[in-house]
């Protein structure tokens, strides 16, 4: 039974992705409760932080820096080389979305900080909330959008999916150490179930993928083509200058859940660099991708939106490729 679990745990996320292609047409319904999927996803990770140990380290910034500084130059650069509005904001989304609620879950898998990406999360996910509705007028100044407006519409959409769960696991934790007098561990048969959600979530998310990418095939052919292929490197750049910051700039201390070694006890880098290295690599590389999408549809060209959809295909095959190996150094 273990060699079964570990051998569906190594290839569960590009599993997932083929079901929901495969079989988007009966996911698509289940659309609505992804929201709950990501929530309860989100609880029972942060069950395993304590919101005390949250720290900002200097790979935090150096990282939104740099995906704010590529976000603007690509848009630019390709505005400038190929004159397609279309490529040049579908790439910018590619990295100007924020890091993705699961990248906490593949982190721990691989024996990342739980604890340093939730901080990231929560602090790239409100910087973009802050920066879209600043800089997107200027890209697309035809979409009717002020600060405000837009910065709490954006808001709206962040903070209830990371605060609800956030501070409902924040309560749990007050709550039993009330009680009991001791610290909140959370039992290890749980442990396991925000991987298992994210596994779900995936196939409802590819199956939204795939619709979207057979609606607009015929029309933009050539568009979705040049975002697929771009999008790869895209993807591959970002989760390698992740994995580079975090090595060069590691955390300052671990903490006492920097990793989840009751989920894959055999990932467990000794450094902290190393620590550093695969949760700067999430941070930076894995993506807020229904987030971006919407952002797209809502405030730029909605054919824009195709590059966070490719995205989301890169991203997971990228994970599946890293938890596989994990997996196979045991």
């Amino acid at each position: 039974m273990g060699t079964i679990r570990k051998l569906f745990d190594a290839n569960a996320l590009w599993l997932s992705m083929l079901i929901g292609a495969l079989g988007y047409q009966w996911f698509l319904p289940l659309k609505p409760i992804l929201p709950w999927l990501i929530f309860f996803m989100l609880f029972f990770t942060f069950c395993k932080v304590n919101p005390l140990d949250l720290r900002l380290h200097k790979w935090h910034w150096v990282v939104l820096a740099t995906q704010l500084f590529f976000s603007f130059a690509t848009y630019v650069l390709v505005l400038h080389w190929t004159s397609s509005a279309i490529l040049a904001q579908g790439l910018l989304m590619c990295f100007i979305m924020p890091t993705g609620t699961a990248a906490p879950i593949i982190a721990g898998k691989m024996g990342g900080s739980i604890q340093n990406l939730t901080a990231f999360t929560l602090l790239s996910n409100f910087a973009t909330a802050i920066i879209v509705p600043a800089t997107f007028p200027l890209i697309n100044p035809t979409a009717d959008m002020t600060f405000w407006p837009a910065f709490l519409l954006i808001l709206s959409r962040v903070a209830p999916l990371l605060l609800g769960p956030f501070f409902s696991a924040w309560l749990v934790r007050l709550a039993f150490q009330w009680r009991t007098g001791r610290e909140f561990v959370l039992p290890v048969r749980i442990a396991v179930v925000p991987f298992y959600l994210w596994v779900a979530s995936i196939v409802v998310l590819t199956s939204v993928v795939t619709e979207t990418v057979i609606t607009n095939f015929h029309s933009q052919l050539s568009n979705i083509f040049v975002l697929l292929v771009c999008s790869f490197f895209v993807c591959l750049t970002q989760f390698g200058l992740g994995k580079l910051i975090g090595y060069k700039l590691p955390a300052a201390s671990k903490g006492r859940d920097y990793q989840d070694v009751l989920i894959n006890p055999a990932a467990a880098p000794t450094t902290m660099a190393g620590v550093s290295s695969i949760t700067a690599g999430q941070a930076f590389g894995q993506k807020n991708t229904s987030l971006g999408v919407w952002m797209a549809q809502t405030y730029l060209d909605p054919l824009a939106a195709l590059g966070a959809a490719a995205y989301i295909i890169w991203q997971n095959l990228f994970n599946s490729a890293q938890l596989f190996i994990v997996a196979h150094k045991k």
